[in-house]
């Protein structure tokens, strides 16, 4: 039980640092890159775009964190926390702790502990300031957390990292699902490889059909016959929509037969409201809880405090309308309602909804609404501009095929986050009751 367990001093079992303030103009030494604020989130990093700051050689060991260190974040949200794992050279920035435990204090079992600290409000008296809150490393110290014998801490860490390498794994399967998508995207309407093939088979006196088939399947022409007649039936018919021409175009040379159409030909906003009543945290989307680069979406933090909000429905794509340069975009699997600052786009026919959002998922047009945005401190893409947006665009049926050919990797995505969600539910149940000792390890694994 709880009452079993030592309550303990945390600056008594392990060796903590803020890290070093961002004073580079000042500094001789090599640049390094760092992790701040924002490059820390529940349980993992965000790595990309890095910045870099001058650290001196005896600052090397003070600031740098190795395999296992809890990096805390000093501001923001308590519990907001993660576990760097790997040997690749990183420094940290004052904004954030660097916790190493000391013997007796697994590393993992103190990380779920911020979890579910920070959850609970168990930190919030902790943290000092007004505007923006913070954990100094004085008050860090001063936390007091329960102490099970140490094979109890590695072996209730050990089932709530499984069930996050759970989550983990299916994520990672969800990205390259939607990483084969747009490959299929780039190839079919970015690069034109099937009309290219078919070009390049009509110079050479090959099949211009077959050329396509195999720059659409990723097989040699050889294996083709190698099909069962379905499939082979349906790559044919796929491959025919695809022209053996290209022709010039204002805007550069494109497929024959295809124009430069703007979004509005092929989206509306969503209108509609809801009443916050009817909305829990898990129907509520926020800029706040869209994830950058395209990562989809978390759990709301809480719900607005106003009677009714924009609404959404499943199929609509939601783009969030602040900093687009952050690429925030996700396609709607349940009914809900959203912030005014999140863009609720309709498909005009749902046959080409998957068309339709892997055409918005691209760089260039998220580059299109960051640089037509209004505002300085905090940009927000000009709507009118944003339906006016030009790209070329194929006839209906090939838009269709494509939509057909991606929405099974969409369905699996979808199944992989339903158990995300259970998986999810079942570690958060499991956390406060195997970090107390209310429940026995032994019983979970029964």
């Amino acid at each position: 039980m709880a009452s079993d367990h030592p309550v303990v001093r945390l600056g008594d079992y392990v060796d903590a640092c803020l890290g070093k303030m961002l004073d580079a103009q000042k500094n001789r030494g090599e640049l390094h890159p760092y992790l701040g604020n924002s490059n820390v989130r529940w349980g993992s990093f965000e790595l990309e775009a890095l910045s870099t700051m001058r650290f001196e050689d005896h600052e090397e060991e003070r600031y740098g964190i190795r395999d296992g260190d809890l990096i805390v974040c000093e501001g923001g949200e308590p519990g907001r926390c993660a576990i760097w794992r790997g040997n690749a050279p990183m420094k940290i920035q004052k904004a954030l702790h660097r916790v190493r435990t000391k013997a007796g204090l697994d590393n993992y079992f103190l990380y779920y502990w911020f979890l579910r600290a920070g959850r609970t409000g168990e930190l919030e008296p902790f943290f000092t300031g007004t505007t923006i809150k913070h954990l100094t490393g004085k008050a860090l110290a001063e936390l007091r957390i329960p102490l099970p014998p140490i094979d109890l801490q590695r072996e209730a860490a050990r089932v709530l990292r499984s069930l996050d390498e759970k989550i983990d794994l299916n994520r990672r399967i969800s990205q390259t699902l939607e990483a084969m998508a747009q490959a299929i995207f780039k190839s079919w309407f970015v690069d034109f490889d099937p009309v290219k093939a078919k070009i390049a088979a009509k110079t050479e006196g090959r099949d211009p059909l077959r050329a396509a088939m195999s720059a659409i399947s990723g097989k040699a022409e050889a294996e083709l016959d190698a099909l069962p007649p379905e499939a082979f039936e349906q790559l044919a018919a796929t491959a025919a929509l695809f022209p053996d021409e290209m022709q010039a175009s204002e805007l550069g040379e494109i497929p024959k037969g295809w124009a430069f159409k703007s979004l509005a030909d092929i989206a509306q906003f969503a209108s509609g409201k809801i009443e916050v009543s009817a909305l829990t945290e898990d129907l509520y989307i926020s800029t706040e809880n869209m994830l950058e680069n395209r990562a989809g979406i978390t759990r709301a933090s809480s719900l607005p405090s106003v009677a009714t909000v924009p609404s959404f429905k499943a199929g609509h794509i939601l783009v969030s309308n602040i900093r687009p340069y952050f690429k925030k975009i996700w396609t709607a699997r349940f009914d809900g309602g959203r912030s005014p600052d999140v863009l609720a786009f309709e498909p005009i026919d749902y046959l080409w909804a998957e068309f339709a959002y892997n055409l918005m998922y691209q760089d260039a047009f998220f580059e299109f609404m960051t640089r037509t945005a209004k505002g300085a401190k905090m940009p927000r893409g000009d709507k009118d501009a944003i339906m006016g947006w030009r790209f070329p665009c194929p006839g209906g049926h090939l838009m269709i095929a494509f939509s057909e050919t991606v929405r099974p990797n969409y369905a699996h995505i979808e199944s992989l986050n339903s158990q995300n969600k259970s998986v999810s539910e079942l570690r958060d149940t499991l956390l406060p009751k195997l970090l107390s000792g209310e429940l026995a390890v032994a019983e979970v694994d029964a």
